[in-house]
């Protein structure tokens, strides 16, 4: 068994890399920041590869595909993802741009590839993580929330395709609410609402998707 987990070096991915590992499933992890993969890597019993790369940029995605898609993966988690603060008039496009393909181009990248594998097999799971956010305007965040919305109609179109198709391939949305992870800080955010734990939130998360492979 064998997980793939992208934005795994803190946060919600992180911790479904550890509730994964809890479960017996061997894991890929991907984010840019080494040093926190190679710690993740240490502290984990199951067998883990850790791939550096930036998924802002296209080729990188292609390259994480070519790079593990003979290895027996059987979950995708596509978590990469980051937000920013401020008037839509005002913020960096840079920045937004590069938002957008992380947040998006980089999940409708890494589903394609591996839903056409999936599919081949009749088997596997796909969660993309998008956010309560996706439901939602996003005043003073309206690039962030954006790219939640893209992804939860995204996700919820191909499960209705693979219904249709009586696949046993699955693919899910995890939608959560403020979670208590560095999100806050890198988008430059406070939030007023109670902040759920990333750590129950992965828990949630992997025991939803037992029981959709079941």
């Amino acid at each position: 068994m064998k997980a793939l987990i992208t934005g795994a070096s803190s946060g919600i991915g992180r911790d479904i890399a550890i509730e994964l590992c809890k479960a017996g499933y061997d894991l890929i992890v991907v984010a840019r920041r080494e040093d926190k993969l190679s710690e993740l890597q240490k502290s984990l019993k199951t067998n883990v590869e850790a791939i550096c790369l930036d998924l802002s940029r296209r080729e990188n995605c292609f390259e994480l595909y070519e790079r593990t898609k003979d290895s027996g993966v059987e979950i995708l988690i596509n978590n990469a993802g980051f937000g920013q603060l401020g008037r839509f008039d005002e913020t960096d496009l840079t920045t937004e741009l590069r938002m957008i393909d992380t947040n998006i181009t980089a999940v409708h990248i890494l589903t394609k590839l591996f839903i056409k594998d999936f599919k081949r097999r009749n088997g596997g799971y796909i969660l993309n993580v998008a956010s309560a956010a996706g439901f939602l305007p996003g005043p003073l965040m309206a690039t962030y929330y954006s790219t939640k919305a893209y992804v939860l109609r995204l996700t919820q179109g191909i499960y209705e395709e693979l219904k249709r198709d009586k696949s046993r391939v699955y693919i899910g949305a995890l939608c959560p609410g403020p979670v208590n992870t560095e999100f806050g800080s890198v988008a430059g955010v406070t939030f007023s609402s109670p902040h759920l734990e990333s750590a129950d939130v992965a828990k949630y998360a992997v025991k939803k998707c037992s029981r959709a492979r079941l």
